[in-house]
């Protein structure tokens, strides 16, 4: 089971949101869960989990990933995406058990190659979460979608414009291809962001993320 640095409600009750981190190619739960600091004003309810991916980096073995990206074989990449997505499923179910909450009150915040989790895994699981929030990522398997698809939470994609890991336009290009599959997305491109968190795009993920709980 996959573990992490936690965040408990402010408000000092139990649990009535989960928020997860879902972080980037080569960090680790440590490297998101600080930004539980910004949005537990706006969500003082939310327990805010930051979990570790389940295998160590091949580029940097101090940190975490969730797929190897090594490989060029897209056959190779996307049986690794699929071992990933169910530790992620695992850790979501385990985690809505544990705290008797339903997906319309649990959200994945998602980084890079966090983002591309998030999305794979929110858009086949059974039940629809309420959100998707994911910075400077990209869809994978958008071609599969027309089978895959299952659920549709509400997304919001938000990108730096000078990302030189993943580039903005994969956000846009993610916009136009859910957009057609009929789910609620938004994006925001935020100006002069390499592969980073803006404070625009920080600001605009908190008011998302605030108003998309039922409680």
């Amino acid at each position: 089971m996959l573990n992490g640095p936690i965040k408990e409600p402010t408000s000092g009750n139990s649990p009535k949101q989960i928020i997860i981190f879902v972080h980037g190619y080569g960090a680790d739960g440590n490297d998101l869960i600080g930004l539980a600091n910004y949005f537990q004003s706006t969500l003082p309810e939310a327990i805010f989990l930051s979990p570790h991916a389940p295998e160590p980096c091949s580029m940097n073995p101090a940190g975490y990933q969730w797929f190897d990206l090594t490989s060029t074989d897209p056959a190779v990449l996307w049986n690794k995406i699929l071992v990933a997505a169910d530790h992620l499923n695992k850790f979501i179910d385990s985690k809505l058990l544990e705290y008797n909450i339903t997906e319309e009150n649990l959200a994945l915040v998602g980084f890079s190659q966090g983002t591309m989790m998030s999305l794979h895994v929110s858009l086949r699981r059974k039940n629809s979460m309420a959100a998707v929030l994911g910075y400077s990522g990209k869809l994978i398997g958008a071609d599969l979608l027309k089978n895959d698809l299952i659920s549709k939470p509400s997304i919001y994609l938000i990108h730096g414009d000078q990302d030189p890991m993943v580039p903005y336009k994969e956000t846009l290009t993610a916009e136009k291809t859910l957009k057609e599959h009929g789910i609620d997305i938004k994006t925001h491109i935020s100006e002069n962001t390499q592969h980073s968190i803006a404070e625009d795009g920080l600001r605009i993920g908190i008011d998302f993320l605030g108003t998309k709980f039922k409680i």
